[in-house]
């Protein structure tokens, strides 16, 4: 067994834009600093969204998503690899924690490949070693997404916004599209459910079943 399949298994928050990701893992770091965990388990390192420190670092903007192919790829691309490098990071076997909790994942930038430049796209994405890798964790961990279709839509002037319920939708589909084929499992905080302590609770109940809590 290697040193990072020994850790404990991490939580993936994943989604569509606009689904409360960042708040539910905003909520759930402020849970597990009050020591919400066994006492043997330490507290989880927390991977902020890789994407908008890519959009600024490499000058790109939301608009290249959908009006450029190749601009989109390229982001997406760029995404994937940050992402892996924030993985690494966290699993440094002198790391001050066995976890961590990560808003978003290795999938999403294969969902936006898929639906904004094409399925040849995704499957570059999907056939490197990086997504590979990334792929491994997320099937040995905890993927929680977030359903769209809930009742916040705002745009903060960074992230993409989808033109409508359907595309909002069709991005939701997307990803658990991939999940099923590629065979990671996964729970779902539904749209219905508002109440930030719900879906707090809903975590904890996924992490229960792993023996963290």
């Amino acid at each position: 067994m290697t040193p990072e399949e020994a850790r404990s298994p991490c939580v993936y928050i994943i989604g569509a834009q606009c689904t409360g990701k960042t708040t539910l893992v905003n909520a759930l770091e402020d849970s597990f600093h009050r020591n919400d965990l066994k006492q043997s388990t330490t507290k989880p390192l927390i991977i902020r969204e890789v994407a908008r420190t890519v959009l600024k670092e490499k000058q790109f903007s939301r608009d290249d998503i959908t009006t450029s192919p190749s601009r989109a790829l390229q982001l997406q691309k760029h995404i994937l690899e940050a992402q892996f490098d924030a993985e690494n990071a966290a699993n440094a076997p002198e790391g001050p924690s066995s976890w961590y909790i990560c808003d978003r994942s290795g999938l999403d930038p294969v969902v936006y490949a898929q639906l904004f430049v094409g399925e040849e796209a995704a499957g570059e994405l999907l056939a490197t070693e990086t997504w590979k890798g990334l792929e491994r964790r997320m099937k040995a961990s905890i993927v929680i997404l977030c359903e769209a279709g809930c009742s916040w839509l705002i745009d903060d002037g960074t992230r993409l916004m989808p033109e409508g319920m359907e595309q909002w939708m069709r991005i939701d589909t997307a990803f658990r599209s991939l999940l099923a084929v590629r065979e990671i499992a996964y729970a779902v905080v539904p749209k219905d459910m508002i109440a930030i302590g719900e879906r707090v609770e809903l975590v904890k109940e996924q992490l229960r079943k792993h023996s963290l809590l």
